[in-house]
């Protein structure tokens, strides 16, 4: 059976719909809790795959959270075997930097679901589901360079640098396409004071999700199964 590490900052803020693809797929799914477990013992390179999940704090925030110098760290000697390597919005952003790039706040949050704009190499990448202008679950109020050996895949107004690859073995989405409409209520009490900071209903992120319903679902587990497709 194939194994994928998977490192998560927030209990709620997990795989969402990805894990059905990853059991579909034959993963075996080692959960390690980040702010918690030894992340130096690690294994980089042992397991087929490395998911590295979001969370509310900088990528550049090691000072204040000194693990994830240790997540860094991982994240590079992963990065140098050449096997794959998923980050999803704080997970992109310390691939980022593990690849030399800079981090850092945009001066403004993007929070809500909306469309992504695909570059010609994201149209024939496994986003190209994304063309049809589906939304996707926007929160964040950072934003990451591109490094100079990715390819920029999507973008949007508010974020010009959205998603990159590193051949079809990095994948990094500042955005996130793992939250079920089911799964967008534990994100609304999690996140609630930023909320309230930010001026934005819970209602409104509710009544989007809820919009959205199984087609993002959909949408996003066709994307993780081509991603995993193309890996073999």
């Amino acid at each position: 059976m194939k194994s994928a590490l998977v490192l998560r900052h927030l209990a709620f803020e997990g795989l969402g719909c990805l894990a059905d693809v990853l059991a579909l797929q034959g993963y075996q799914v080692h959960m390690v809790e980040a702010p918690l477990d030894a992340l130096a013992q690690l294994d980089a390179v042992a397991p087929d795959l490395l998911i590295v999940l979001g969370g509310p704090i900088g990528a550049f925030d090691e000072v204040a959270y000194p693990f994830l110098a240790d997540e860094l760290e991982l994240v590079r000697q992963r990065l140098a075997s050449g096997k794959p390597v998923l980050g999803i919005c704080l997970g992109a952003q310390l691939i980022a930097r593990a690849l030399g790039a800079g981090v850092a706040p945009m001066g403004h949050k993007e929070i809500g679901f909306g469309p992504v704009t695909l570059t010609q190499a994201g149209t024939d990448s496994v986003l190209a589901p994304l063309a049809a202008a589906t939304p996707v679950l926007h929160w964040h109020g950072d934003q990451f360079e591109i490094p100079g050996q990715a390819t920029l895949l999507a973008a949007t107004d508010a974020c010009p640098h959205q998603a990159f690859s590193v051949g079809d073995q990095v994948l990094a989405l500042q955005f996130h396409i793992e939250v079920s409409p089911q799964a967008i209520e534990a994100w609304l009490v999690g996140h609630a004071g930023e909320l309230h900071r930010e001026g934005i209903d819970p209602r409104e992120l509710r009544a989007q999700a809820l919009k959205l319903g199984d087609s993002g679902v959909a949408m996003a587990q066709s994307i993780f199964t081509d991603w995993l497709v193309r890996l073999q």
